[in-house]
């Protein structure tokens, strides 16, 4: 089998059967991609002919270019995951991925905000054009919420209820509604009210949040404008459109909040995931403690 129809089956396996998240399946299909050429141009062949020892050797020279823990382990899942499926589907006969294991690298905390940092970045866009009511509620939303980014872009205007005061998003066929603080609300009904109507390319557009063009939110438009409201705001940590939603857990958990519930809200199917941030608030505790006990 060709490196296309093996990726091309791959593909169709994460999208409708795995209901992978449009970055995951973006993420698995560059790695598998980049071991078809690799194969290629060292061993001159294809992907369902590879060998044990031949994705040993390949795993050792990403580590060799340099790559990180955290990217070596995601190629090894991807990895995993296509061998998995073509076994299951009988187009290889033996696993030759079954023995490959990630290194344990360090885990890193995620970064968060302060309560300060966090006012002071959602203060920076000015309602005084269209752009500006847009991004105040974006920003809002995110840490009201405390959903993902790609959930963010992904919201339709009939996923908003502001009499309500939640907003429904929607995941790998799954729905939660979360609810919103006053704030919230009031910067997404000025936005939707006010500005939207005039932004939106279609009268009939469902996207929530649209660009300069009218048309629904990217990703790669939301990174900038996080990236640019950072550096307006004069915040140094290095802020990544997950910090909002670290930063809401973080903070709901300081104050008294049942994980359970934060792991309803941010959509976790194990609760082992949600549990991270009781680390990073004890973490915060005890740094605290160091650094103002006199006697520390």
């Amino acid at each position: 089998m060709q490196n296309s129809e093996c990726i091309e089956i791959f593909e169709s396996y994460l999208a409708n059967e795995k209901k992978a998240s449009a970055n995951t399946l973006s993420s698995y299909l560059r790695d598998v991609r980049q071991l078809g050429e690799y194969l290629d141009i060292h061993h001159d062949t294809v992907i369902t002919a590879a060998t044990d020892d031949q994705l040993s050797e390949y795993i050792a020279w990403l580590k060799s270019s340099g790559k990180s823990v955290a990217t070596v382990s995601r190629c090894i899942a991807s990895i995993k995951c296509l061998f998995s499926y073509l076994c299951l589907k009988q187009i290889v006969t033996e696993n030759p991925a079954a023995k490959l294991v990630p290194d344990k690298g360090e885990h890193k905390l995620p970064q968060i905000l302060s309560s300060r940092e966090v006012d002071l970045l959602l203060e920076q866009p000015q309602c005084t054009d269209a752009k500006g009511y847009r991004d105040k509620a974006m920003l809002e939303l995110l840490y009201a919420t405390g959903i993902r980014v790609t959930e963010l872009i992904d919201l339709d205007i009939s996923d908003v209820n502001l009499t309500a005061g939640v907003v429904r998003c929607r995941s790998r066929d799954k729905e939660r509604f979360i609810p919103m603080y006053p704030k919230a609300v009031k910067a997404l009904e000025d936005y939707i009210n006010l500005v939207r109507p005039q932004m939106i390319a279609l009268p009939d557009e469902e996207s929530l949040f649209v660009n300069v063009s009218g048309e629904r939110m990217s990703r790669q438009g939301f990174w900038k404008i996080m990236k640019y409201y950072q550096k307006k705001a004069h915040i140094d940590k290095d802020i990544t459109p997950h910090t909002l939603r670290h930063s809401f857990a973080a903070h709901l958990l300081e104050n008294g909040a049942d994980i359970h519930a934060i792991q309803e809200m941010l959509g976790h199917a194990d609760i082992s995931s949600t549990q991270i941030y009781s680390q990073l608030v004890k973490k915060q505790l005890k740094d605290v403690y160091n650094k103002a006990h006199p006697r520390a």
